[in-house]
């Protein structure tokens, strides 16, 4: 069923949409605008502080040989899964690991529990984690300004150091620094387009690019004839990861405008370490919205787990870890992340970094969540990430690259990748632009008629007649660089599906990180060149907001409305969704999915006749790296045909 008339009209008319979100949850390199408060303890006073501690497992060498034998068909263990508890005899920490940073830590007066198969629980005061991790806590504050209530955080003023006892054993600590780090990879349109009614569209699907449903992906991706089967997703139980609450009512209501017959009680709301607190724009509220409706949308038999925490590098590994270690879910997305460069051992940030004072040498948030997600591979659970909409320079998406009034810094755009997309572990998803005539009206209320001629990789280049016809350059225009995540990591090696793959790109030389104003310029990291890192996206499919969805969503400034929005946030979601339906049809977990869709793309058929499972994006570009025919940086295989597919999934098994 199509949405009804007058509210498909007030969404390409632009009538309801508007900006949803204030950002506090928007991170900086530094937060130039906050005030030191001073030392946490004066002014936390005996506040009880609680951290994340992850612990090193045991066998990583034969867990990571372990998880190739299980994603290779010819092998004895292939799709041979792990329960949780498997995994924690086989490659959990040492029990006497637990025991001795257990009681190290309890010896400086705190409180130790075991959270999870690699992470402790530890609490104390300001004064106590201190003095066990050799790190001096301040408090900050930014103020209030006209778009963002003002808040505080913390932040160490430099990385933690361990003791010997713990030397080796220790991964990662988090929740030392409370700074929102992680933003949605959902975007708004910078345009928005003249109304179209029902003229008929270039995709041939119900509803025109820009007001697309469930319905019309999986028309357009082919999911359609999987639903003539019978396949709705029933039995199985998908999990969204995200850092904001939402309203549970805007779902069901999106699902009931589309037809979709869905359990009254489907959704469950899991909050990890207290939760993100209420629904707000604020937050990013329509980020998790879109996330449920999209993934339940596709799969409206499947149960729906939410879990919930805070937008915090704490937050962003403990959702991982509860929604892995429960062991709940057999499919999983996150559409929330940042530049890789905020979450390795480099000296810009670091937070999350451990120092060794044995060697100098540091780990990272990064690791930490490698672990939990060779666990999931190893326990059959595919997780999907978004990859990010600021195209081939992820940094800009935390960084600003003008200043502004009232904030004096800019940085430059370097080649840079989404954590935790360009994890090995994880199924990356980029994003296109669908094919058909795009109608503006301009300055002088003359129409812009703006044609694409094929999907293509997204990024917003295209529209630069029309800024340009409003007198406006790319940045002020707005649509600079926004586009579909994709390139090359600077820490994640090749993983072993990508080894044999055409198209395949080493990090690029040149690249350093650099503070442009206040003058003088200054560099700050110069990204490592020629290494032959893990390559994203792996499938793609639309993602721009000027050819993108529909959302139901209560805004807590507006209200109820409907919106048209785009961005990556919907393709892991739809993955998340269809990979449901799948593993229905199999009746079996399907696990880490990327193993089996590069060895289908590698297949001669992958892209030729009507049984292809691909189809291959060979236009466009996400502002460096171009598509061309294969795998490339800009849309990864390609799009998907989720019926074909699921039959080249089928004769994998065979």
């Amino acid at each position: 069923m199509r949405l009804r008339k007058e509210l498909l009209a007030a969404v390409l008319a632009g009538t309801a949409a508007g900006v949803l979100r204030a950002a506090p949850y928007v991170p900086a390199l530094s937060a130039p605008s906050s005030y030191d408060l001073g030392d946490c303890a004066a002014v936390e006073g005996n506040a009880t502080i609680t951290l994340t501690v992850a612990l090193s497992p045991r066998n990583t060498r034969q867990r990571d040989e372990l998880i190739e034998s299980v994603y290779r068909p010819s092998s004895p263990r292939f799709q041979q899964f792990l329960t949780p508890e498997q995994f924690r005899r086989a490659f959990g920490p040492e029990n006497g690991t637990v025991s001795a940073v257990s009681r190290e830590l309890q010896a400086q007066g705190l409180k130790v529990t075991q959270a999870a198969t690699g992470l402790l629980r530890v609490s104390g005061t300001a004064l106590q984690i201190e003095r066990a991790f050799a790190v001096q806590l301040h408090t900050f504050e930014v103020p209030a300004t006209p778009a963002n209530p003002a808040y505080r955080y913390r932040a160490p003023l430099a990385a933690p150091r361990l003791s010997t006892t713990m030397v080796g054993s220790v991964r990662a600590i988090v929740g030392l620094d409370t700074r929102a780090h992680f933003t949605p990879h959902m975007h708004r349109p910078v345009f928005q387009s003249a109304p179209r009614g029902t003229t008929p569209n270039a995709v041939s699907t119900a509803d025109p690019p820009g007001a697309w449903t469930v319905l019309d992906y999986a028309q357009y991706y082919n999911v359609s004839p999987l639903y003539r089967q019978g396949l709705s997703g029933r039995g199985q139980t998908l999990a969204i990861l995200t850092f904001a609450s939402f309203t549970q009512s805007d779902a069901y209501r999106y699902w009931s405008a589309l037809g979709l017959k869905v359990d009254s009680r489907r959704i469950t709301e899991i909050p990890v370490d207290g939760g993100s607190g209420p629904p707000s724009d604020a937050a990013g509220s329509d980020e998790t919205t879109l996330d449920v409706e999209q993934s339940g949308g596709l799969a409206p038999g499947a149960k729906i787990l939410v879990y919930e925490g805070s937008n915090s590098n704490q937050g962003f590994v403990d959702v991982f870890a509860a929604a892995i270690d429960s062991n709940q879910a057999d499919t999983i997305s996150i559409s929330w992340g940042e530049w890789e460069g905020f979450d390795g051992s480099n000296p810009l940030i670091g937070s999350g970094d451990v120092s060794n004072p044995a060697n100098g040498a540091e780990t990272s948030i990064i690791v930490a969540i490698d672990d939990l997600l060779a666990q999931a591979a190893l326990q059959g659970q595919s997780v999907f990430a978004s990859s990010g909409d600021y195209g081939a320079y992820d940094d800009a998406a935390s960084l600003p690259l003008a200043p502004s009034p009232g904030q004096p810094y800019s940085f430059n755009p370097v080649l840079s990748v989404d954590d935790p997309a360009m994890q090995r572990y994880i199924t990356a998803a980029g994003g296109t632009t669908l094919p058909g005539s795009q109608v503006y009206i301009g300055p002088a209320g003359q129409p812009i008629t703006i044609e694409v001629a094929q999907e293509q990789a997204w990024s917003w280049q295209y529209l630069e007649p029309l800024c340009s016809a409003f007198g406006q350059s790319s940045q002020p225009c707005g649509y600079f660089p926004a586009g579909t995540g994709g390139g090359v990591s600077i820490y994640m090696p090749t993983p072993f599906y990508q080894s044999a793959i055409a198209g395949l790109a080493a990090t690029t030389s040149g690249q350093t990180l650099a503070e442009l104003t206040p003058p003088p310029a200054q560099g700050l990291y110069a990204l490592p060149a020629g290494f032959p890192g893990r390559n994203v996206p792996d499938l793609s499919s639309n993602a721009d907001p000027q050819t993108g969805y529909v959302i139901y969503y209560t805004s807590s400034v507006a209200g109820f409305g409907i919106y048209q929005a785009g961005g990556t946030s919907f393709v892991s979601p739809e993955l998340n969704g269809v990979t449901s339906l799948f593993t229905q049809a199999l009746r079996h977990r399907l696990g880490l999915l990327n193993p089996a869709l590069y060895k289908i793309a590698a297949s001669r058929d992958a892209y030729r006749g009507r049984h292809a499972p691909y189809r291959d994006i060979t236009a466009g570009d996400n502002w460096y790296w171009r598509a061309r025919p294969g795998y490339d940086q800009a849309s990864g295989i390609g799009v998907l045909n989720a019926a074909n597919l699921l039959q080249a999934l089928r004769d994998l098994e065979q």
